[in-house]
């Protein structure tokens, strides 16, 4: 382990460290742009494109990047000469000169890297001023590009090609032409793109962001002839809170509905309901595929973002999936049914349903016509994500602080903790487990965690004995991961009968619409353990004996697998060309 010494304070790091690596160590700071710490998830980095991080290393005549240079036995590192400062100022100042300036108005306003080292670095006024950068807005329905922000910091290709390996985003053209576009600079939503969102939640600036429904939803709201009722996803309860200085994994359930309902929303609801119902749905499935010989292994289907991955991906594969309906499809569906129905209104016409996601793919999937019940209007009108609803709060003038911690509404409130572990990685497989292995075994499970479902690696392998058949399981999150684990399935390299996917870090606790969290795996590991711990706080944890599921199908439905069930719950899939 090598010893250098950083602004005259001596460190031991290890051997393939970097210059930055030593910098932390010693409690340093660099101001970094393009650079990602990813390797806790196994990825690695390809930084320095940008400079931002220049230090003096004495005996090298040219500064050095901090993030990609190598350290060596008795290494001395200056961070903050005035050289290396004046170095940083001059990139940032060059990068300003071909950037927008309407940062009031721009969607990373406050969230901006670019705009904190401009602040950071003192610069009041630039000295280049030139031609600058214009390009075309790229709308879809989840995410908006702007080329003419990008700063060629490339994260969001490291996001894209790299973890999530969808190939979508690359660098073309030089100099002063260059960006970072999909092939033929298609439109996002004529292209294998996932919608996952990774690639704006690493985006420094205002480039890469979500599609917002906002103003939409305050109009829903403000008309007096729509019932606007409001679900919230299980990862948002925990993540909410870090946009008004909380701690990440604060759990605000209460807090949460208190400010749904102060913003005006004629009922709010809990996406865990939905999420109680999956599990009844998918677990039947399940079990019916297990029992009968049907295809194996089933994958589940909860995530937009890995669905869309295999219908372009691994199109021969489509037949894998459950064809359950993601949670927050179900619960449009029995929102725009069911619940119409007790409340007496037209769900075309007079009830609105908006979904709070950590996702920003849940907007696509809102869109999609076959996972919709009907022809005539969407079980699901706005999806918005957990940023979007704090710059609501926000704008409302609540006070996060002081927003009463209210209850859910009835009937579609109540849930298990089984599904509030939706929210994380292995919660889903977790939840089905818990339902399977006692309808299948007539037992009672008095031990419901399934610890070699916990954890933070990539792809992680279970076996669970049932009825005195071993049942095997993984859990996957990262597409990248999971390409890896369809290519050997593919290959016959493993034999499986469960897969759970999520697409982001974590899962859901890692989404593409939570605070940002600059892919720092600690805060995503909080969530997970905040849901972990709600989960433990509930009397009930197993789908299976939610009450409210139990009157759903005594009144509605009939039966788990039942035709309307089949109607209004499941799905099919789309073999899509891949661009």
């Amino acid at each position: 382990m090598p010893k250098v010494i950083v602004n005259n304070i001596e460190v031991e790091v290890a051997e393939n460290a970097t210059v930055l690596d030593a910098v932390k160590k010693t409690g340093g700071y660099v101001p970094t742009l393009c650079y990602m710490n990813l390797e806790e998830i196994g990825i690695e980095n390809k930084p320095a494109s940008c400079r931002v991080c220049v230090v003096e290393v004495e005996g090298r005549r040219n500064l050095a990047p901090s993030c990609a240079t190598p350290v060596f036995e008795g290494m001395k590192i200056s961070t903050h000469s005035r050289r290396a400062v004046n170095a940083r100022r001059t990139v940032v100042q060059l990068l300003l000169s071909d950037h927008p300036n309407d940062c009031l108005k721009c969607p990373k306003n406050g969230e901006c890297d670019l705009q904190d080292l401009a602040a950071e670095l003192n610069i009041v006024r630039n000295p280049y001023i030139g031609k600058k950068s214009t390009y075309d807005k790229d709308i879809s329905s989840a995410i908006i590009r702007d080329p003419s922000k990008c700063v060629m910091c490339r994260k969001c290709e490291t996001a894209c090609n790299v973890f999530q390996t969808v190939g979508v985003l690359s660098a073309v053209d030089r100099g002063f032409e260059a960006t970072v576009k999909p092939s033929f600079d298609l439109p996002l939503e004529e292209t294998a793109c996932t919608f996952c969102g990774q690639c704006v939640a690493v985006c420094p600036t205002g480039a890469l962001s979500e599609r917002s429904y906002i103003d939409e939803v305050w109009n829903e709201i403000e008309d007096p002839k729509k019932h606007v009722v409001v679900q919230t996803a299980p990862a948002v309860r925990v993540a909410i809170a870090e946009e008004f200085g909380y701690e990440p994994g604060t759990i605000s359930t209460g807090k949460l509905v208190g400010a749904l309902r102060a913003l005006g929303f004629d009922a709010v609801f809990d996406t865990n309901f939905a999420a109680d119902l999956t599990i009844m749905e998918e677990g039947t499935e399940f079990i019916h595929r297990l029992k009968n010989g049907g295809f194996m292994p089933m994958l589940t289907s909860c995530c937009p973002g890995w669905v869309k991955f295999l219908e372009h991906q691994f199109p021969g594969l489509t037949q894998m999936p459950s064809t359950a309906k993601s949670p927050q499809q179900m619960f449009g569906a029995i929102a725009k049914t069911y619940y119409a129905k007790k409340v007496n209104k037209d769900p075309k016409e007079e009830l609105k349903v908006v979904s709070i996601m950590p996702c920003l793919a849940k907007k696509y999937e809102a869109g999609r016509p076959e996972i919709n019940s009907s022809e005539e209007y969407q079980d699901v009108d706005y999806s918005l994500t957990t940023r979007e609803l704090a710059k609501m709060i926000k704008e409302a003038g609540l006070n996060f602080d002081n927003i009463p911690e209210e209850e859910y509404d009835s009937p579609l409130g109540e849930s298990t903790g089984a599904a509030d572990i939706f929210g994380r990685t292995g919660g889903v497989a977790e939840a089905a487990l818990r339902t399977a292995y006692e309808v299948l075994t007539g037992e009672t499970l008095e031990e419901v965690e399934f610890k070699d479902l916990h954890g933070y690696e990539g792809t992680r392998f279970a076996e669970v004995e049932i009825n005195g058949k071993p049942i095997k399981i993984a859990v996957a999150f990262g597409l990248g991961n999971v390409r890896k684990l369809l290519d050997d399935i593919c290959k016959k390299k493993i034999e499986l009968h469960l897969i759970e996917v999520m697409a982001c870090p974590g899962g859901c606790v890692g989404g593409g619409g939570q605070p940002y969290h600059h892919g720092d795996l600690s805060i995503i590991k909080k969530r997970a353990e905040a849901l972990n711990n709600v989960d433990r706080n509930k009397k009930v944890r197993k789908s299976h004996e939610n009450e409210s599921i139990k009157t759903l199908y005594k009144e509605f439905l009939g039966e788990p697998g039942s035709e309307k069930a089949h109607h209004l719950l499941h799905t099919h899939y789309v073999k899509r060309e891949w661009m």
